[in-house]
């Protein structure tokens, strides 16, 4: 069985109930759950929440939840993997035979199947642990710096300095909409960002994590241009 797992506590605060705040129309989590239902690969949509209004909202919507998440990685340090990790358990507990789990973020919007799509072919074309999206920064992070507490600045790779730009090595990042992997993978903790691991690279307009307001607000602007098409 694949099974698509999604993470969506009820306790964001930065941005209160940001994964069942309407976004273009329809709740957060719908468009993280409609891009697993159109992809056709899993066998359960599964919405893992410490908070009964985002289960009724997430049963709406099609998924099940079959399980309230326990208080104790329901909080503010609760890791990914530890919300995946206890939904590989259930599902063990349930006699469910899993060959791979996806966690699908709920704040997601730009998520697209054809993504899962691709980056389960890839899962299935090596010894993979993870598959994820990712892209590239906008800038070099070999040429990036800090303020220093004169208020100076300190290049974090002063090496890099005089290195031209299109001679640096290209640099990537987590696109934070969904990651395929192993059931064992997710059971033992072991990082993704790792050897064991490949992403799928997608273009940097298809990318905004959504923490803050701002990040609320350019993804609102994202999506005027992208989603009405």
């Amino acid at each position: 069985m694949k099974i698509a797992v999604i993470p969506a506590r009820g306790g964001s605060k930065r941005i209160p109930r940001k994964n069942i705040k309407e976004f273009f129309g329809k709740p957060m989590l719908a468009w993280s759950i409609e891009a697993a239902m159109s992809s056709n690969l899993f066998d359960q949509i599964i919405v893992s929440t410490d908070d009964q209004e985002i289960a009724k909202v997430a049963e709406s919507l099609g998924a099940n939840v079959p399980f309230i998440r326990p208080e104790k990685i329901s909080d503010d340090f609760a890791t990914t993997t530890d919300v995946i990790a206890h939904a590989v358990e259930w599902m063990i507990e349930e006699n469910y035979s899993v060959e791979a789990v996806c966690c699908i973020y709920a704040t997601a919007p730009f998520v697209r199947f054809s993504d899962l799509q691709e980056s389960y072919k890839i899962f299935n074309s090596g010894n993979w642990e993870y598959v994820f999206t990712a892209t590239d920064f906008a800038a070099p992070i070999f040429r990036s710096f800090k303020k220093n507490q004169e208020n100076g600045l300190e290049m974090f790779y002063p090496q890099f300095f005089d290195t031209r730009s299109q001679d640096l090595p290209e640099a990537f990042h987590d696109a934070g909409q969904f990651y395929w992997g192993k059931p064992s993978a997710w059971l033992d903790g072991k990082r993704i960002f790792d050897q064991h691991s490949t992403p799928l690279i997608i273009p940097r307009y298809r990318v905004q994590d959504i923490d803050s307001d701002e990040d609320w607000i350019r993804a609102e602007l994202m999506a005027k241009s992208m989603l009405k098409k």
